[in-house]
């Protein structure tokens, strides 16, 4: 990439979500991406029409990426555009004007942008957004294959469409008003004017194919650059906002649930008598609850509904509930022991090698993860060697569990598989028949990249990431199973945080110091003792009033976390400053960049990625102790909330030297 006279020059990296680029993109699609810009560079022809070019242009993007679920072709005197849907009909979210690969007078370069094509992009972008009101366009591009100028739209609404006296000229130009009335015209006596008054605030995106890319890194950015998630705003696998139906689905399936919609609701029930499975975790815990005679065993049944058949349910989804979370944190867990040991399997242990029935699973509970390793005896240390000891209480038997069954009273089980499985047989076919339920919980798990915190890496397993986020949002529903769960979009949550923490953050600062300051930045250039500063802020009491899964209380925490680090305040354990990292919240996301805009990713070797680590975890552990509260009339809720702080912390948790 060359170095750029214009300081309004994005590369593809600078340009991503920060978010994105965390979402692993799978080795299948990445290679086939890295054929498809091979194929299509090595089919360019200089001596060809610009209507060649285009074709092949257009090929490359529907064989790559929008195949038929997003509609591309030319658009009246518009080369290329991409509509936001299947049908030509829908609305359009990317111009393309497409040049010759040899006709420089018409294309920009890095010295001049106020060339004819550009011009044409203003008057296309008008037609649409004034026209044809649309507000949808996302995207607007410049390229003659080899080099690309990619603008946001939201670059032309600022610098264009809210220019009220360019709008005029448009309109007159439109209703033949003017002395012209040619496209011409208007490119040199409308556009070209106002493009030259706004040419040093346009941003835009560069990229030369001609200079030859082949570092991985690079590669990845451009196969983002290029993917609907970026040019069309889409949400992507690890958005907070997103729920991953497959995954949904053939987890509830398991579980033994089915979800309904009853008068606009949404709500999650057991499967009706006829399609249940004995081998489904409610199925076979109402099994034991009844043939143990577990119900009189508990001392407040009323909570649990007023028929027999209510209450089994009930006790049946609380202990279930506990156990997927308890296997869920578990599968994070085994994720980042693996990541941090760069891939390496020896670290996995939810299988059935290590795993072989309910009774190993709930001795993993309570005998592995619940024992200090000190106290550990041989046989644990062979089986479970390289799995920590978690001082957490998600491993202490709960009331419930204490007063009914655990999990080791489950009985070995087959289960069908589901008929939208994500299980593959050998010949990438779904798998069909049954499973002993508990090994099909596993593979299912297993078909999926748990990895907490996503890496700007290829996903080698070509398995899609289920983060943090997205268990929040599973968790929800199935906890607000009664009356339909409303789950707070991480849009909403992340807004909602930075108004309110930001204020609440310089209040408290006036309050305490006795300042005036109205801004984060005001506070940046009075703070001179960052110790103080940092007890001020964890001084902050935060309370949720009806907490569901927490989101809103991991929004705060990583909005303060954000707080900490734009004013320079984060420090390790001896004091010193964590100066060289960026930390935003991105996505309703804790994004960390160094100052080489790389993300930060753990390495225990590293003694630099070690002291980053440890300061995050404390950091968050002092937040969660001491600012962040919650209540909820749904105690399941309150387990789940906890749940969630938990696994923010497992982001970061480290190993000690």
């Amino acid at each position: 990439m060359m170095s750029n006279p214009m300081s309004n020059f994005l590369s593809p990296h600078q340009s991503l979500n920060k978010a994105f680029l965390k979402v692993k993109p799978t080795r299948q699609h990445f290679e086939q991406f890295k054929r498809n810009l091979n194929q299509l560079l090595d089919n360019i022809k200089d001596t060809e029409s610009e209507e060649y070019n285009k074709n092949l242009l257009r090929d490359f993007l529907k064989d790559t990426y929008y195949q038929d679920n997003y509609f591309i072709n030319t658009k009246f005197s518009n080369d290329l555009v991409i509509h936001t849907d299947k049908s030509d009909t829908s609305t359009v979210g990317v111009i393309i004007e497409c040049k010759k690969t040899n006709n420089i007078n018409e294309m920009p370069n890095l010295e001049q942008l106020n060339v004819k094509a550009l011009q044409q992009l203003v008057l296309y972008f008008f037609r649409e957004r004034i026209t044809g009101n649309n507000i949808h366009v996302k995207h607007l591009i410049i390229t003659n294959v080899y080099e690309w100028f990619i603008f946001d739209a939201q670059e032309f609404e600022k610098l264009f469409y809210d220019d009220k006296a360019l709008v005029k000229q448009f309109n007159e130009f439109i209703d033949k008003k003017l002395s012209g009335t040619s496209t011409d015209f208007f490119y040199k006596d409308i556009a070209k004017p106002a493009i030259s008054e706004k040419e040093k605030e346009l941003k835009f995106v560069y990229v030369n194919l001609r200079e030859g890319i082949d570092n991985e890194k690079q590669l990845r950015d451009l196969y983002k650059l290029f993917s609907p998630e970026h040019l069309l705003k889409l949400p992507f696998l690890n958005d907070s906002n997103s729920l991953d139906k497959e995954f949904y689905n053939e987890l509830l399936y398991i579980i033994g649930l089915i979800e309904v919609k009853e008068k606009n609701k949404k709500l999650i029930k057991r499967n009706k008598a006829a399609k249940r499975n004995s081998g489904s975790l409610i199925e076979n815990t109402i099994t034991q609850l009844q043939g143990l005679d577990k119900l009189s065993r508990i001392s407040d049944l009323e909570q649990f509904g007023d028929g027999t058949d209510e209450q089994l349910f009930n006790v049946s989804l609380e202990l279930v509930i506990t156990w997927v979370n308890r296997i869920l944190f578990l599968k994070l867990l085994e994720a980042q022991l693996i990541n941090y040991h760069q891939g390496d399997k020896s670290f996995a242990f939810l299988s059935l090698e290590k795993i072989k029935d309910y009774s190993d699973l709930n001795f993993l509970f309570f005998n592995v993860l619940a024992c200090e390793n000190s106290q550990r005896n041989d046989d644990i240390k062979k089986n479970f060697g390289k799995v920590p000891y978690l001082n957490s209480s998600l491993f202490e038997p709960t009331n419930l569990e204490h007063e009914t069954i655990v999990i080791s009273n489950l009985q070995q089980e087959n289960l069908p598989i589901f008929s939208g499985t994500v299980l593959k047989d050998k010949a990438g076919k779904k798998r069909t028949g049954n499973l002993n339920a508990l090994q099909y919980l596993f593979e299912f798990l297993d078909a999926y990249d748990f990895s907490s915190e996503g890496s700007e890496a290829i996903q080698e397993d070509n398995k899609r990431l289920i983060n943090a986020s997205v268990l929040g949002l599973i968790f929800e529903k199935i906890n607000g199973y009664k009356d339909g769960s409303f789950f707070t979009p991480g849009f909403i949550t992340m807004y909602m945080c930075r108004e309110t923490i930001r204020r609440g953050v310089v209040d408290k600062f006036n309050e305490v110091k006795k300042w005036n300051c109205n801004t984060i930045n005001d506070l940046y250039n009075r703070i001179d003792d960052k110790a103080e500063a940092n007890e001020i802020i964890n001084s902050l009491k935060i309370c949720d009033p009806a907490v569901g899964s927490g989101h809103f209380l991991v929004s705060a925490l990583n909005e303060i976390i954000a707080i900490k680090s734009e004013l320079k305040i984060l420090q390790d354990k001896e004091g010193k400053t964590l100066r060289d990292y960026r930390i935003e919240v991105v996505n309703d996301e804790l994004v960390i960049e160094d100052d080489n805009e790389s993300l930060f990713e753990y390495n225990p070797k590293n003694k630099e990625s070690q002291r980053v680590q440890e300061t995050l975890f404390h950091e968050k552990q002092t937040i969660i102790e001491n600012c962040l509260f919650g209540v909820d009339i749904n105690p399941n809720s309150v387990k789940i909330c906890r749940l969630r702080l938990w696994i923010e912390l497992l982001k970061n948790a480290y190993y000690k030297g």
